[in-house]
């Protein structure tokens, strides 16, 4: 049981799904961990995320939930309101659930105190083949590329992820990113920022995630940081987006077309987006690709958005990258031995417990957002009447599925590590390899 406590992992990628592999692995007792990065550093990203139960679970037991905690805002209640008039629509609250939203930049600093993660920031990392063992290039952007053996190798290059185009290359079969016509501004405004305007310094300073939703588009937003800084994002149809550049979905915006895309919502809106400098609006592609065939290719698993990109109506893509982490950190540790064959088959017990639950999510945020986003008719006046019959009743559907009583205990309530731990016991009872 500590042979797999010997592997040499390489990871493609130091994003949240990255550095999390990295963190839950080192703290499972793997040894040697290589972190392929091909940005300078990890500069602070200009949005809050959901930190929920199910996230934070793993977070804790990598010992890195502390820190977040104390500069996360914990909130309870969400207002679902209308776009055009700020009229509250359904009111829930998630108290009860311990919702927090923050930053997970710990993450890093976590794993810069693992002595078994190496960073190598500057470099790009391809897969050059993968039997029996994978061998992988590594091109550092000031010097000459060279070639690296590894036992395991975890992409989490992303939505744009080329170990994904290259294992299923191999398999002669494709999954096509798909353009979900939309995008998102991402937005963080500071509390001098706000300081002049009572109705913005009243939602700063409660405990509460609002979301106005409008035909097509919506604005959710939320203090984070302690309440010294309110984040706002945005969903919307991505009719002003230029091309983007070739490495990623993300655009320097305009701040005009911006105010024109949200100029029918109600005044505070409007106001929050004025506040945004000329020069610093950032716009986001929205992406999404259909199920893949797989995850895994010989001792190489695809992570996070590589394998399953979500998008933000659910406020679980995060989290479920921390659960890939999670699930991978348990089925490595427990290998009965190093062989590729014992590897590959501990990562397809990874697929097979995290496939069919991401997948899910990902049809479930794609069918909120299509709830959320109803314009003028009889679909949006029945999504209406559920939402004034939980403000009356306490329960029933939502249809915003991110609030759904429902949805939340099957997504907050399943401990995956501890799924994996006993799927994995069952499989060395039988024999692993």
């Amino acid at each position: 049981m500590d042979e797999g406590q010997g592997l040499h992992v390489v990871i493609i990628g130091a994003g949240i799904g990255g550095l999390a592999s990295a963190l839950a692995l080192a703290k499972h007792g793997i040894h040697r961990i290589d972190v392929y990065e091909v940005a300078s550093n990890l500069g602070f990203v200009g949005a809050g995320i959901q930190l929920a139960p199910n996230m934070v679970r793993i977070l804790q037991r990598l010992g890195c939930w502390e820190p977040i905690a104390r500069e996360a805002t914990e909130l309870k209640i969400a207002s679902i309101r209308q776009s055009s008039d700020d009229k509250e629509l359904s009111r829930v609250d998630f108290a009860h659930i311990e919702e927090r939203y923050g930053t997970p930049h710990m993450l890093y600093n976590a794993c810069k105190e693992e002595k078994a993660i190496s960073f190598h920031f500057n470099s790009s990392c391809t897969i050059k083949s993968w039997e029996p063992r994978p061998v992988y290039t590594v091109t550092p952007l000031d010097g000459a590329p060279y070639d690296g053996h590894a036992d395991v190798v975890l992409a989490a290059d992303g939505i744009k992820s080329s170990v994904r185009s290259r294992i299923l290359k191999e398999l002669d079969v494709d999954a096509e990113i798909t353009d979900s016509g939309q995008s998102a501004y991402r937005i963080m405004l500071t509390r001098a920022q706000m300081a002049n305007d009572p109705e913005m310094l009243e939602l700063l300073e409660s405990d509460q995630v609002t979301r106005w939703i409008g035909e097509q588009r919506h604005v959710i937003a939320y203090p984070i940081s302690n309440k010294t800084i309110y984040n706002i994002s945005t969903a919307h149809p991505d009719i002003h987006f230029a091309a983007a550049p070739s490495a990623t979905y993300t655009t320097r915006g305009s701040k005009e077309d911006m105010l024109d895309s949200f100029k029918d919502f109600c005044p505070v809106v409007q106001r929050m987006l004025n506040l945004v400098p000329d020069g610093e609006v950032c716009e986001w592609k929205l992406r999404v690709h259909s199920p893949l065939p797989t995850w895994v290719g010989g001792c190489v698993a695809l992570v996070g958005d590589a394998c399953h990109p979500t998008l933000p109506h659910l406020a679980q893509g995060a989290a479920q990258a921390i659960e890939d982490a999670g699930v991978l950190a348990v089925v490595l540790s427990m290998l009965p031995n190093q062989s590729p064959s014992s590897i590959n088959k501990a990562l397809k017990i990874y697929e097979f417990l995290r496939k069919e639950r991401a997948e899910t999510l990902v049809d479930l945020a794609a069918a909120s957002g299509r709830a959320l986003h109803l314009g003028e008719g009889a679909e949006r006046e029945q999504r209406d009447k559920q939402f004034a019959a939980l403000v009356r009743l306490k329960k029933g559907p939502n249809p915003d599925k991110y609030l759904d009583a429902e949805v939340q205990e099957m997504i907050m309530g399943t401990d995956v590590m501890k799924i994996a731990q006993d799927e994995m016991r069952r499989a060395l009872e039988v024999g692993i390899d």
